[in-house]
C-alpha cells in the first residue's frame, strides 16, 4: 500500500524527528503533527539533564550502554549546532551503597570502548575521600533544548510538515475506511476529527491513554513526577559535570538552555510515582501537583560527597512527568518501545528515554516504511 499520510502525535524530540524523516526521507506526501501545547520540544524534550549519552551511565545494562556508545558520535555530528563540549565531564564510584566499583566502572567502558581515564588531581581533591573510591574523566556532552526546538521549528517548515500546536488528541480508533480517525480538541476547545493512514504514539508519559487498553496497550509504565533543579554552581565548578554512582547518588552538569546546571538525585529527584493507568492522565497529575523544591535535601546530600557544592546558588526548579518501563527497573537499562497496536492498523506507539535513541527508532521506521 501506498502511504500518503502519516500523523506523528507529540511535538517533542523524537515526534518531530520522525516527522521529518518521514517527509524528507520516505517522501510521504503529507505529514502532520500534533501537538498539546503551545511550542515544540516544551516538555520531556526540554526538562531533563540535557545529557548526550555516551554509554557511561548504564554499567549495568550493557545493551543500552552499547547502543549510547555507538550513537554519540553520530548524534554529535547531526545535531552539532546545539550540542555544548566546552566542559570536562567526570563520573566518580561512591565507596558505599554503589553497585559498581572503580575497577568494575572502568572495564565496563573498555568494554564499550568508550574513552575514560584517571581524573586529575586538583579535581579528586574536590571530592570527600572518605565517601568516594575513585574519579574517571570521560568524554560526554550536553545539548540546549532551545537552540534545538528553533532548528526543529525551522525545519518543519521548510519541509512542509503541517503543525497542529495546542491541538490535544483525546482519542485514536480504526474507522470503517479502515484509516486512522483521531478527536481533536483544537485551540479554541472545540472538537474536530482527522484521519490518516500511518500514525505514531510520541506522546511519551500519555503513552497509554489515547486508545483503549485492549492487547498491546498494555504497556507496563511507570510514571514519576520528577524535580530538575536549576542551579548556579560555584566558579570552580563552572565548566565541570559530575556524576556520582551507582546508587542513590547525584549528578550536576551543565544545562545549556539556561545557562545553569542542573542537579538531580536519585533518592529525591522523584517525588511520587506510580503504574500507567488507563483514564488516569500522567499531565493532569503533575498539573495539579503541589511543587515544593527538595533542592535543600539534593543539596544536603550531595555537598556530603562534594563539598564545594555549598556554594551554589538554587535559581529554580523544573517538574516534568518521567516514564519508564517498569521492566528495566532493576537493571536501569533504557531501550526503546516500538510496537505497532494489535487492534488499530498503522499505529506504532513508540517510547525513548534518551535522546540519542532516536537512531534506533528511525531504524524501525525505515524498514516498516516502503
Amino acid at each position: 500500500m501506498t502511504i500518503k499520510q502519516a500523523c506523528v502525535v507529540g511535538g517533542g524530540f523524537y515526534g518531530c524527528a520522525i516527522a521529518l524523516f518521514l517527509k524528507q526521507v520516505k517522501r510521504i506526501p503529507e505529514v502532520w503533527i500534533y501537538e498539546q501545547d503551545s511550542i515544540l520540544l516544551g516538555r520531556a524534550s526540554f526538562t531533563n539533564q540535557a545529557r548526550v549519552h555516551n554509554g557511561y551511565h548504564y554499567p549495568r545494562s550493557f545493551t543500552t550502554a552499547y547502543r549510547s556508545h555507538a550513537n554519540f558520535t553520530r548524534f554529535d555530528k547531526d545535531w552539532g549546532f546545539c550540542i555544548k563540549r566546552d566542559f570536562a565531564k567526570y563520573y566518580a564510584l561512591a565507596r558505599k551503597n554503589s553497585k559498581v566499583t572503580g575497577a568494575q566502572f572502568r572495564r565496563f567502558c573498555n568494554q564499550i570502548e568508550a574513552p575514560v581515564s584517571e581524573a586529575e588531581e586538583d579535581i579528586i581533591q574536590l571530592f570527600n575521600p572518605a565517601l568516594i573510591e575513585k574519579v574517571f574523566k570521560v568524554e560526554e556532552y550536553a545539548f540546549d533544548a532551545i537552540l534545538l526546538r528553533e532548528w526543529m521549528a525551522k525545519e518543519l517548515q521548510q519541509a512542509a510538515v503541517k503543525m497542529y500546536l495546542s491541538h490535544k488528541v483525546v482519542r485514536i480508533k480504526q474507522s470503517e475506511a479502515a484509516d486512522i480517525t483521531l478527536d481533536i480538541l483544537d485551540h479554541r476547545g472545540e472538537s474536530t476529527t482527522a484521519e490518516t493512514q500511518l500514525l505514531f504514539n510520541c506522546t511519551y508519559s500519555g503513552l497509554g491513554q489515547l486508545s483503549e487498553p485492549e492487547g498491546m496497550n498494555a504497556f507496563e509504565l511507570k510514571h514519576e513526577i520528577a524535580e530538575l533543579c536549576l542551579i548556579q554552581p560555584p566558579e570552580v565548578l563552572a565548566d565541570i559535570g559530575i556524576t556520582v554512582m551507582d546508587g542513590p547518588f547525584f549528578s550536576v552538569m551543565p544545562f545549556p538552555a539556561r545557562g545553569l546546571h542542573s542537579l538531580s538525585h536519585v533518592r529525591y529527584t522523584p517525588h511520587s510515582s506510580w503504574k500507567d493507568e488507563y483514564g488516569l492522565s500522567p499531565y493532569g497529575i503533575l498539573e495539579s501537583y503541589r511543587r515544593e523544591s527538595r533542592v535543600d535535601r539534593m543539596l544536603r546530600d550531595a555537598c556530603r560527597y562534594l563539598p564545594v557544592l555549598a556554594k551554589s546558588r538554587h535559581s529554580e526548579s523544573l517538574f516534568e512527568v518521567k516514564t519508564v518501563l517498569t521492566k528495566n527497573e532493576s537493571d536501569d537499562g533504557r531501550p526503546i518501545l516500538f510496537r505497532e497496536d494489535s487492534h488499530i492498523r498503522g499505529l506504532y506507539s513508540i517510547l525513548g528515554s534518551k535522546i540519542d535513541n532516536i537512531y534506533d527508532i528511525l531504524e524501525s521506521i525505515d524498514s516498516l516504511v516502503g
